[in-house]
């Protein structure tokens, strides 16, 4: 923030804009620990973003100043919560991580199956959607909803 209050400086401004740009392009990487790294800086960029949305002042407690110099708490509510939720993702990452790594040597992610199924239907220009059952596209009943249950207006009526 600037001295006077009314707004953030240049420097925070392209600190949040690397931190958010690099953690997107780690978080695009097949490596797990890449990944990982990926959304602590995302993350920190974030958290930094919110804090620069709130107003600068001193502290806000009710009774020690004007309401008028007290910086807003809410975004500092928002940023305790959102590095809670940071780091119980980022324990999980590295949970999975150091899983992938136990068991494979490495913790880079393979490609499924059906994820070259769908590179090879898309270099060759195919539908992907194909009715394997035959039933036709009313009769399948996973893709059509059912009609509603009748309601019981009368305990006797069965209709």
């Amino acid at each position: 923030m600037t001295a006077s209050g009314a707004g953030p400086t240049l420097v925070l401004v392209v600190a949040v804009a690397v931190l958010v740009g690099c953690g997107v392009i780690l978080l695009l990487e097949r490596s797990l620990t890449r990944i990982l790294l990926g959304v602590i800086m995302l993350g920190n960029g974030v958290n930094l973003l919110i804090l620069l949305g709130g107003r600068s002042g001193g502290a806000p407690i009710v009774g020690t100043g004007p309401v008028e110099r007290m910086s807003d708490p809410l975004p500092q509510a928002m940023v305790l919560t959102s590095i809670v939720i940071t780091f119980g993702f980022t324990a999980f990452l590295l949970a999975v991580a150091y899983r992938s790594w136990y068991l494979s040597g490495d913790d880079e992610v393979p490609d499924d199956l059906e994820d070259r199924q769908i590179i090879g239907r898309a270099e060759r220009n195919e539908v992907g959607a194909v009715d394997r059952g035959g039933e036709g596209p009313n009769g399948d009943p996973e893709q059509v909803d059912p009609e509603p249950a009748r309601r019981r207006l009368r305990r006797g009526d069965d209709s």
